[in-house]
């Protein structure tokens, strides 16, 4: 998963959540599916955890130059 991009991860975590509420799986086949599930899940985390961290605003001054500034999110 390591070459994996998010867009992929995420599309897969989809249909496995697809399948899961589906109801048609085993319980051998549910947990099979919540696992790789859980595996997408932490990947696209970690991987919007790190865009977070690249994000950066531009704040224009007073005197009409501009500087960067890290991405504060409104929480």
């Amino acid at each position: 998963m390591a070459t994996e991009k998010f867009e992929t991860a995420l599309k897969k975590l989809e249909e496995i959540v697809r399948r899961l509420e589906g109801g048609s799986l085993s319980l051998d086949e549910s947990l099979k599916a919540f696992e790789e599930g859980v595996r997408h899940a932490s990947f696209c985390s970690k991987k919007l955890d790190e865009a977070e961290r690249r994000v950066e605003v531009l704040l224009k001054r007073k005197d009409g130059s501009f500087s960067r500034e890290p991405f504060q999110p409104d929480e």
